[in-house]
């Protein structure tokens, strides 16, 4: 018996993605979510230069970073576009098996 033998490139799951980790949709987010917090923290924190910086570092990676991971590998707005279908369908039993909106 002949086997065919199919060789998988360990990077296969890279494809459209920042860094083998992060997809663009993410990525795109993640800076969505960031350059506001950015700008605001540079612009009306009334502190020094390097406070600045620390403060806007300290709110910026945060952000960014869960802008990049999404919730439960989803992105974020995939993750609320199902939260919003959950919350528009969901329905209350009550004891009889009646439905009340």
């Amino acid at each position: 018996m002949n086997y065919e033998v199919y060789h998988i490139p360990s990077n296969f799951t890279d494809a459209g993605r920042i860094m083998g980790l992060f997809e663009l949709r993410n990525l795109v987010e993640a800076v969505i979510l960031t350059v506001p917090a950015l700008y605001l923290c540079i612009a009306f924190l009334p502190f020094g230069l390097t406070a600045k910086i620390i403060v806007t570092l300290v709110v910026v990676v945060p952000v960014g970073g869960f802008g990049l991971i999404g919730i439960n590998d989803d992105s974020m707005t995939r993750w609320l576009g199902y939260w919003w279908q959950w919350r528009r369908r969901r329905r209350i039993i009550l004891f009889r098996g009646e439905v009340r909106t």
